[in-house]
């Protein structure tokens, strides 16, 4: 129903904005540019045809309308940022292919020691790990077998009560869901709206965002978010009298059976070790190198075409692997930044910054507070992606009404527009956990409500006290 009724909506909101101007008062470039937001943003909303071929229409009816020329909105798509994207879920693909990302997480969990809190920990710190270089509905799925495994293992031996081994089994699974979201956070390819704050910055304000910058303002917040999970879980909503009962000692089993690291997985784990010091490290190099996040997100693509394979005919990743490559996320990405070029060159986002002048009296905090709780929660029935790309471009006619910099609203909506703790439907790694059917809706409402709280919460502090300090604002 959801996708009939968006089928026919998006195209009637679009001719009702661009056919009748004293609606919007716009001339005609930004009225067709907000009649194809409006239309796109519906589809994407409802999922009336699959997402990654909604974002194709900006490149359709973007020119057809007038809303900004052919040039404009083909180039988006072909941003350096969507290439940066393309070679972090290459480098991803060959650490899943083989099996680095297993080893990776039973490696951190047989370390954290053997009380069933150590291994929730365990847990939390391999996934979050893991989402900051691969996608969260990758990382969910992947350690939601682990997860399993390990709450059948506890369950099996016995190590805990009844009821403390069923709180382990919610505590695991949500700790697997909110570490994948959390994680995201800290690195430009780890969540989709962190590489579009840095493509609309790059585009719209001709602004860079580095790699080793976005980590620096985002890393502490995902060091916190997990500090509160940790405690949220273990210490209030799933205390575990017994906790120390449980051994870890099924990660151990796990790397056992893996066996030594074999030839393709050291040579894999050194080109991501290679790219992630440059990327850290990249504004530190010397500028004549010309080495940009995209250049070096190349760079180890190629290499694992380049070295070859013991195991198999070719390289450490061959061209058919590159079937798996998220193709539609890459085309949603270049859909919104599509839009986003046509707000700039149209003029639209300086309406925008018009319409929203009345709340420029408030506080600045108040303002981040209020976008941070909005957005949060809208999150939590729409994609994250979805959301990042109608907000963003907004958010620059947002700064500009508040006479504010643009990077402190871009913050919120990034940031924001991730998180989503409360709902299966909101996100791929809560539903992934839900599967399970060792949680109740009410567990994910209750733990994702007040992890909700205490997020809007850090998101605020840190885009009003610590985002000026680690963009240089």
């Amino acid at each position: 129903m959801k996708q009939r009724i968006g089928l026919f909506l998006g195209p009637l909101l679009f001719l009702i904005i661009l056919f009748i101007p004293s609606i919007t008062g716009l001339d005609h470039a930004p009225r067709a540019v907000l009649a194809v937001t409006v239309f796109v943003a519906t589809w994407w909303i409802t999922e009336a045809i699959p997402i990654p071929a909604t974002s194709l229409m900006p490149l359709i009816l973007l020119p057809l309308t007038g809303g900004t020329d052919e040039q404009i909105a083909a180039n988006a798509y072909a941003d350096p940022i969507v290439f940066m994207y393309m070679g972090g879920f290459i480098i991803a693909l060959a650490i899943e292919k083989w099996n680095l990302h297993r080893r990776i997480a039973m490696t951190i969990i047989s370390m954290m020691g053997s009380s069933s809190n150590h291994v929730i920990l365990g847990t939390m710190i391999a996934t979050a790990f893991i989402s900051m270089w691969i996608s969260n509905a990758a990382t969910a799925l992947m350690m939601l077998p682990i997860a399993l495994a390990l709450i059948e293992e506890i369950k099996t031996a016995k190590f805990l009560s009844p009821e403390s081994a069923h709180k382990f089994s919610k505590a695991l699974l949500l700790t697997v869901a909110y570490s994948a979201s959390i994680g995201g956070l800290a690195t430009l390819i780890g969540s989709v709206p962190n590489a579009v704050f840095a493509a609309v910055a790059a585009s719209s304000l001709d602004r860079s965002v580095s790699f080793a910058q976005w980590m620096l303002f985002a890393l502490p917040i995902t060091i916190i978010l997990l500090i509160v999970l940790y405690l949220l879980l273990t210490k209030w909503l799933f205390k575990i009298d017994d906790a120390d009962q449980v051994s870890s000692d099924f990660a151990k089993k796990e790397l056992h059976n893996l066996g030594p690291m074999s030839y393709e997985e050291k040579l894999t784990g050194l080109v991501f070790l290679i790219v992630s010091v440059l990327w850290i490290s990249s504004s530190a190099l010397p500028a004549s190198l010309h080495l940009s996040d995209t250049v070096i997100a190349m760079i180890g693509a190629v290499l694992l075409f380049l070295i070859p394979a013991r195991a198999d005919k070719g390289g450490l990743l061959v061209w058919k692997d590159m079937s798996k490559l998220s193709w539609g996320i890459l085309l949603l990405f270049g859909g919104g930044l599509s839009l986003a070029a046509a707000f700039e060159d149209s003029g639209l986002t300086k309406w925008f910054g018009g319409m929203l002048g009345i709340v420029e009296p408030l506080p600045l905090i108040l303002i981040v507070i209020v976008l941070t709780t909005g957005i949060l929660f809208l999150t939590e029935v729409m994609s994250n992606t979805a959301v990042s790309n109608m907000l963003m471009p907004i958010s620059i006619g947002l700064a500009a009404a508040i006479n504010q910099d643009p990077f402190f609203i871009m913050g919120v909506v990034a940031l924001s527009s991730t998180c989503a703790f409360m709902l299966p439907i909101s996100t791929p790694p809560n539903a992934a956990v839900f599967s399970s059917d060792e949680l109740d809706m009410k567990d994910m409402i209750k733990a994702g409500f007040i992890l909700n709280i205490f997020t809007i919460i850090i998101i605020s502090f840190f885009v009003y006290f610590w985002l000026p300090i680690a963009f240089g604002l």
